[in-house]
């Protein structure tokens, strides 16, 4: 997928809110797919550091573009099982969201997303399983 059809996609299937984060292509391919996550001092919590709710969104959101990059388009799917180990608090600066599918069966997707802080320092690792309704 070029930038253009996942700028599509991520306006079409997204909620408002998660819009909102402002998340942008970098590469969409049938391997992986990464997105930019500008940094917004909203996005910090009381503690000076970026919420894990914005990371998880962000990490889910990156799947559902990389299942689609392989798929070859958008598909109807739906997040079952989503955990995230937070290693590296992110306190501003871009992060690079990552996905790579790691089995794309007939009824599931299993894959694997890394969030890299603005140092290139793996901040979040996120393994997630989503279902194909399509």
């Amino acid at each position: 997928m070029d930038e253009s059809a996942v700028q599509d996609l991520l306006n079409r299937v997204l909620a408002p809110w998660v819009r909102g984060l402002g998340l942008t292509p970098v590469k969409a391919d049938d391997e992986s797919a990464t997105l930019r996550l500008p940094f917004s001092g909203e996005l910090r919590h009381s503690g000076g550091v970026i919420c894990g709710q914005v990371f998880m969104a962000a990490a889910d959101t990156a799947m559902v573009v990389a299942i689609s990059a392989a798929l070859g388009g958008f598909k109807p799917m739906s997040t079952v099982s989503l955990n995230i180990s937070f290693m590296r608090a992110v306190r501003n600066g871009d992060v690079l969201v990552t996905a790579r599918v790691l089995r794309l069966g007939r009824n599931l997707a299993f894959g694997e997303v890394e969030l890299a802080d603005a140092d290139g320092k793996m901040a979040v690792h996120a393994t997630t399983t989503h279902a194909l309704l399509d």
